[in-house]
């Protein structure tokens, strides 16, 4: 999702990552970068001092997709 429709839907908190729709926790079988997403989406739950708070992580769809490209090459999934 944008963040201008993150933004306009005003969520009581929201933890936003730029990635493609669907994506929401990055790419398959990135299991670090799925946790942190979940963590930090779980920390904001209780750190939001106030409401509309939206958390921008400081990633990049680019830099997950290469990530999880290496991850498969490793899995033995790609060549």
């Amino acid at each position: 999702m944008a963040l201008d429709v993150t933004e306009q839907a005003k969520p009581p908190r929201a933890v936003f990552v730029p990635f493609m729709m669907g994506h929401h926790f990055g790419v398959p079988f990135h299991q670090q970068l799925q946790r942190r997403v979940i963590v930090e989406a779980l920390d904001l739950l209780t750190m939001a001092e106030t409401s509309g708070t939206i958390l921008k992580l400081p990633v990049t769809w680019a830099d997950a997709r290469r990530e999880g490209i290496e991850i498969e090459r490793q899995m033995g999934l790609r060549d």
